[in-house]
Formats: C-alpha cells, sequence, structure tokens
C-alpha cells in the first residue's frame, strides 16, 4: 500500500517526482473520453520507468496464444487493445541538450487530475546537467464535447539562461506493446504527411485491418504573445514531426498548442481519413484551447449532476468515490454499441482492453442508475449481437442445438482467453449476463427487451447449463464438475456453490420469461420458437428436472454453502493469522501453494449471496459472511465491494466501512501493488455499488425504488443521485434522517425503511431517522 497521492476532495493530487511511482502515476493520471485515451505520459522525453500507452476504443489485435501445447476448442488468439499512435509527444531541447526528467535535477513537481473540470496538470521545475533552469506547466484533456480530439497547452519558462530553445511536436506510430508475444509490433504504415504547422500518420493494424488517422496541428506564443514560428518538417518511417527553433531570454516563456485528433475506420472509410483529419483539425484549432477547455468543464459540470456522489466529513471517501465515478465516465459513455468496458479502461494493456463479465455483474447497476436507459440497453445489445459467436464457441467445446457459451475475454464475440482453467472452467460468467438481463428488465421495466432480444440470450445461456451438468447415480442428483468459479484460486473443481447456483437460476429465469414473452408478444414469440427450434415442452420438462434435482454442496456443522466439494479438506488458516510478508499470496506464493491453500481470491459464495439476497434470511446470510470473510485475501479488486454490500445488509459498519475505504482508494493507494498495469475500472463500479446499494440499501422491490440507509460514523452525510423510470432522484442521507429530492416532473413512489413515500413532482420530503 502506497501513500503519497493528497487527499483533496475533487483533485488527484501528486506533489514531488519519486521515479519509482512514475509507472503507478501514469496509470492514476489517466485520461479518456470513451472514445480515445492515454496513460499520464510525459510529452517531453522520459529515459526512466514508464509503459507508453496511447488507444483508440474497438481497435485491437489478435495476438497468436503463446503456449507450448494445444488442446480442442483452445482459443487461436489472445485480443490486445494496440498501443496506438503517440499524439501527445513534445520534445524539447535546451541549447541542444534534451529535456529529461530521468537525466536532469528535479527542483520541483507537481500533477494534478482536475475531475471536476475534465484536465491533467503537471508542473516542474527542473535543472538540466548544464545548470540551465527551466519551468514547464502542461495541461491536457481528452474532450468528453467532441470525443475524437484531444489538446495540450505545454509552457515553457527560462529561469536563469538565455539560448536556443527547440521544440519538436511529433505523432509516432512506431510503437510497441510491451504485453506483445515475440515482440511483434502491430501496426503498418499506410501513409503520413506534414504540413504548415502540423502533419499526420495514417497506420493500419496487422491482420485485422482498422486504419488509424492520428493528426496535429498546432500554434505556438511567446511570452503568450501569439506568435506564428516557421518549422521544419521531420517525416520519417511511421513518423510526422514539425522543430521549431526559437531563442529565448532568461524569463522569457514559450508556449505551445497542440491540437491532436484520431480518427478510425470503424468510423470512416480509410480512403476518407485524411480529408475528415484535417477538417477536425482546423475545427477544434479554430475554437482554440480556452474554448474547448471551457466545453470540457461544461461537458463534465453535466455529468456530475447526474452522478456525484457527495460525502460529508470524510476527504479520503469523498475523492476515492468521484476518483472511481471519473475513470468510470471517461472510459465509456455509450454512445456505441459496438464498444465495452475494459478492466483497466484506457489506463493500460493489462487484460488485453477486452470485454469481462464484469461488465454485466458490476458496471450495469452503476449506468442504469447514472446514465440513459439507452446506455446500459447498448450493453446488453453488445451480447446479443455477439450470440451467434456464443454458440459457435460452445459447439467446439462438444455442445450442441443452439446451446451458447459466452467467451471469458473478447473483443468481437470470439473467446480470446489464453489460460486454459478460465476459457473452458469459469462458466459462470454465461450466468452474469443472463442476470445483467433481468437487472436491466427489473430496473428499468423495459419487458419489450425481451421480446426482442432477451429470450433468445437466455435459452440459448439455458441450453448450455442443461448441457453442462450431468446426472451422478451416487448422489441421484446433477452435479457439475471441472469449474472454476469467481475464486480463482481454485481451478478444475467439482460442484461451485455459486456455478450451480446460478446455473439453475438460469434455467429457471429463462422459462418464466418464454412464458411472458408468449403470453404479451404472441407473433415474436412463435418467430423466435422457429428460429431456435425451441421445443417448450421437451426442453422445459428438462430445465425443471435439473432444477429440482440439483446438488448444491452445504456443511451441516458450520451450517454454509460451501465453496465446492472438498472445501473443508483444506487447512483452515485465516488470513489475519498470514504473516504480512506472505502478502499478497499471488506475488509471493508458487501456484501449487495457492491452489492448495483454503484462501478466497475474491466474493464466490458471497457472490452468489449478493446477487441473489432475497432468497436468503439474514442469518444465513452472517454465517456465511463471517465464515468466508476471514478466508478471503481480496486479491481481485472485484472483491471488497460485494463484502462491503454485505456487511451493511448485516449493519456490520466497521467492515462494510473497510471494505468500501477498500475499494474506492484501490488504486489510489494502490492496495494490491499492481496498480502500474492500470487501474481496475471495472471493479470501480463495485466502488459506487458499496455506497449506494451498500450504505444506501437501494434495492428495487414491486417495481419500486426501496432505501435501507445508514450512517456510517465517520460521516456527517452521504447524498447520490439515481434515474429510475424517468425520474431523477436525489438521496440524502444524514443524522436527521432521509432526505428525498425529486428533480422530475413525475411524481414517484419510494420506500425508505419498509414504508411507501409519495414525492411529488420537483418537490422533496424528509423522512426522519
Amino acid at each position: 500500500m502506497k501513500d503519497y497521492i493528497k487527499v483533496d476532495e475533487w483533485k488527484i493530487i501528486e506533489e514531488g517526482f519519486d521515479p519509482h511511482y512514475n509507472l503507478v502515476s501514469e496509470s492514476i493520471f489517466s485520461l479518456g473520453n470513451g472514445r480515445m485515451g492515454q496513460r499520464a505520459n510525459f510529452e517531453e522525453a522520459y529515459s526512466g520507468a514508464t509503459l507508453p500507452g496511447n488507444y483508440v476504443a474497438g481497435v485491437y489485435y489478435p495476438d497468436k496464444t503463446r503456449v507450448g501445447w494445444w488442446k480442442n476448442g483452445y482459443p487461436e488468439y489472445f485480443a490486445k487493445v494496440l498501443n496506438a499512435a503517440n499524439w501527445i509527444g513534445i520534445d524539447v531541447s535546451l541549447d541542444g541538450e534534451q529535456l529529461d526528467l530521468a537525466k536532469c535535477e528535479v527542483i520541483e513537481f507537481s500533477r494534478e487530475l482536475n475531475m471536476k473540470e475534465g484536465y491533467l496538470k503537471r508542473r516542474f521545475r527542473a535543472r538540466t546537467k548544464a545548470f540551465k533552469e527551466v519551468v514547464v506547466e502542461a495541461i491536457r484533456f481528452c474532450s468528453i464535447a467532441d470525443d475524437e480530439v484531444g489538446v495540450i497547452k505545454y509552457h515553457i519558462s527560462s529561469i536563469n539562461f538565455a539560448g536556443e530553445i527547440v521544440v519538436t511536436p511529433f505523432i509516432d506510430g512506431d510503437v510497441v506493446n510491451k504485453d506483445s508475444n515475440y515482440d511483434e509490433k502491430f501496426w503498418d504504415e499506410i501513409k503520413k504527411a506534414n504540413w504548415a504547422n502540423g502533419g499526420y500518420v495514417q497506420m493500419r493494424t496487422k491482420k485485422t485491418g482498422f486504419d488509424v488517422a492520428t493528426g496535429m496541428t498546432f500554434t505556438t506564443s511567446v511570452n503568450d504573445d501569439p506568435r506564428n514560428l516557421s518549422s521544419d518538417p521531420i517525416l520519417r518511417e511511421k513518423y510526422a514531426g514539425s522543430k521549431i527553433k526559437h531563442q529565448i531570454g532568461t524569463r522569457q516563456s514559450f508556449t505551445i498548442y497542440k491540437y491532436a485528433a484520431n480518427l478510425s475506420s470503424q468510423n470512416y472509410k480509410p480512403e476518407e481519413l485524411e480529408g475528415k483529419l484535417k477538417e477536425k483539425l482546423y475545427t477544434i484549432s479554430e475554437k482554440g484551447f480556452d474554448t474547448m477547455l471551457a466545453e470540457q468543464a461544461a461537458a463534465w459540470d453535466k455529468k456530475w449532476k447526474h452522478n456525484d456522489i457527495i460525502i460529508e466529513g470524510d476527504a479520503s471517501a469523498q475523492q476515492g468515490i468521484r476518483f472511481n465515478i471519473f475513470q468510470l465516465n471517461q472510459t465509456y459513455t455509450g454512445e456505441d454499441d459496438r464498444l465495452n468496458i475494459g478492466p483497466k479502461g484506457f489506463t493500460g494493456e493489462k487484460y488485453g482492453g477486452s470485454t469481462y463479465w464484469d461488465t454485466e455483474a458490476y458496471c450495469v447497476p452503476f449506468y442504469l442508475s447514472t446514465a440513459d436507459q439507452k446506455v446500459t440497453r447498448n450493453l446488453l445489445l453488445y451480447r446479443y449481437k455477439q450470440l451467434d459467436k456464443a454458440i459457435d464457441n460452445a459447439k467446439l467445446l462438444g455442445f450442441k442445438d443452439g446451446a451458447a457459451l459466452y467467451p471469458m475475454v473478447t473483443m468481437d464475440g470470439t473467446e480470446c482467453h489464453n489460460e486454459w482453467e478460465i476459457t473452458f472452467e469459469e462458466i459462470h460468467r454465461n450466468g452474469a449476463i443472463a442476470y445483467a438481463i433481468f437487472n436491466y428488465v427489473r430496473y428499468t421495466g423495459d419487458e419489450q427487451y425481451l421480446a426482442d432480444y432477451g429470450l433468445e440470450v437466455l435459452i440459448a445461456i439455458a441450453r448450455f447449463w442443461s448441457q453442462r451438468v450431468n446426472w451422478s447415480d451416487d448422489k441421484q442428483q446433477y452435479v457439475m464438475l471441472g469449474v472454476t468459479g469467481p475464486n480463482e484460486y481454485e481451478n478444475n473443481i467439482n460442484n461451485n456453490w455459486y456455478t450451480s447456483t446460478l446455473a439453475t437460476w438460469c434455467m429457471k429465469y429463462a422459462l418464466e420469461v418464454a412464458d411472458k414473452v408468449a403470453a404479451q408478444a404472441s407473433e415474436k414469440y412463435s418467430a423466435l420458437v422457429d428460429k431456435i427450434h425451441f421445443d417448450k415442452e421437451k426442453e422445459s420438462a428438462k430445465f425443471n428436472h435439473i432444477i429440482e434435482n440439483m446438488y448444491y454442496p452445504y456443511d451441516e456443522k458450520q451450517q454454509v454453502f460451501l465453496q465446492q466439494d472438498g472445501y473443508l479438506d483444506k487447512e483452515q488458516i485465516l488470513v489475519k493469522d498470514l504473516p504480512a510478508a506472505d502478502r499478497p499470496i499471488n506475488q509471493k506464493w508458487s501456484w501449487d501453494r495457492i491452489l492448495r491453500s483454503c484462501y478466497i481470491k475474491q466474493a464466490d459464495v458471497l457472490q452468489g449471496i449478493y446477487f441473489f439476497e432475497d432468497q436468503y434470511d439474514l442469518d444465513t446470510i452472517r454465517r456465511n459472511y463471517d465464515f468466508y470473510e476471514p478466508r478471503t485475501v481480496h486479491e481481485s479488486s472485484l472483491s471488497p465491494c460485494v463484502h462491503a454490500i454485505i456487511a451493511a445488509k448485516l449493519g456490520d459498519e466497521a467492515r462494510a466501512y473497510e471494505f468500501y475505504l477498500r475499494t474506492s482508494r484501490l488504486d489510489l493507494d494502490d492496495y494490491n501493488n499492481d496498480t502500474e498495469d492500470g487501474c481496475h475500472i471495472t471493479s470501480m463500479a463495485g466502488t459506487w455499488m458499496a455506497v449506494v446499494e451498500g450504505f444506501g440499501g437501494m434495492r428495487v422491490r414491486d417495481e419500486k425504488l426501496s432505501f435501507q440507509p445508514f450512517l456510517p460514523a465517520k460521516w456527517q452525510s452521504f447524498s447520490f443521485h439515481i434515474g429510475f423510470r424517468g425520474t431523477l432522484l436525489n438521496i440524502r442521507v444524514s443524522k436527521d434522517g432521509v432526505q428525498i429530492k425529486n428533480l422530475s416532473g413525475n411524481e414517484v413512489s419510494v420506500l425508505v425503511y419498509g414504508r411507501e413515500q409519495q414525492v411529488q413532482a420537483n418537490n422533496e420530503l424528509l423522512v426522519e431517522a
């Protein structure tokens, strides 16, 4: 755990430069706008430890899976989000000496992420080996108002010398991925060009054939006075730059405004990219930096008005939740149903930037409440459009009759995870996709989605589960063998309670939806039955027989659901008894030792209890929580939020607050010593859940929002916005009670502590504590 980020309610602040933390800071201070994003690399050269990262959403490469053996059904490739052309680069030299903070004396340094207005600011004072001192202040952002562009203001002041300063803004497409197998480069140059005050490079990905044109234009000023300085064009392979030479005096300044754009063949024809790029660059440079910055602030203000969470009395908790919300909003906007939410977003390469089950299990609740309904609908449509590939994936593994197994990792619907115990065994992901459909319909009331898209997905998933189980003559029940649950510190286990529970729920829900669609949209139902050859009577009988005769491991002595068969055969040493030197175990222990231990990476049984809490009484929930939480090491970012929500439900304030703080500051404090690889974007939605579903106790009951809130002792109050079926509510919890503001023109009925309350349009009420 690191503790170098200053606490501020609206800003992420780093003061002083420690090169050992630079990779972590590059992740934390990352920027994005849903279409493009980047790590917080320096504009000027830096020869120290750095992970360059500029990313364009949806652009990927199928990197050949690197294993020494092959199995039937094994993915042919691992899809990687690519490090794209570097558009932020601005080389600086002072009388021939390159400005490089790894080689200079850094006298002062600060980095500030302004979350309220959406920009990154960096300021430093450095002394070169030739004893020349400069102060640099750089501000940049990826525009939310125009998601194909970014802009930089780079201001250099001479402190103690007069001489030649050479500034070279550039676009560099000769980039690599750190995680490239065989050190392969993934981009080919198509064309490049320079023009007055700018240039561009058009690149094409190998194999997948995505074209991306990255271009720039720039303006300059001297002592804050606009000056059109001449520049010398530089063209080389995959590179376009412009060298600007200027004689700077002592205590004088030079500023360059660099306007850049990334245009992709996802949205334009490849032959149109150059022309469209020039149009885009002209438009934004004519606007100018100050106008674009004002547009950015306005766009972020609109977002914050809808989804800010305000915590009074706890600045650390406040900073944590806003950081999480900020990163979520700059990762995914929901405007394009071809895109999804990678676990690292635009902050790093790890996990390939691909789609995991995290989206359905964690991100869907956030977007349901904080964004337009179409945003979550687009996340569901993303999966619907990949149903045929999910069916093909199941066929590769021997399933038939329209059974679908959605991929663990994907960019286009094809499975591309490269670890067998995940690819073949972590099949619970199918259930998360079905649960997201249930969650969406329960929240929005959009039952039309079921008839149009949802039922087809649900039946395909139910068919998979019905074929994945087998009848045990010994138990006289159905069993599910050879699986991996959410706890990836267990592989190839039998009868994982969570997976089996999810499987039978999926089959039951599919049958319920089939009956509903048949009754409400008979023509669409009949067309679907013909399309997928659904034999309602025969398949219902099979599903129901499995539902009624499924085996779930249970320990009578402890009165808990067993994570899997044989779990209690393991040596039961609690996490509190582990030496600190052994943590985190995924970095200190062998995989063999981990697999033989009782330690749980993330919520497994408790994930199922979170999903289906209405099926269990409080005593059952408490017994399972008290049993599994002390055995959980929380070395998955997805773990603390579920534990926080359940602890809040149980009234366990201490553990609810502990796990909330851990999930909200997971990256800011680098709890798991892995933030240098990128931030844990999808788990950040879990932070929002920990506040709203945990401390706020929000659920949907009988078509209404229900709240069962409590106020942590360290907080004076907390408040959040909830969008629900055409209404926007602000909920504020304080020592006085629960204040509900209806910010819409519709009357709404809500439940507070189980009592129904009517809130008039554009009005408010206080439910006293």
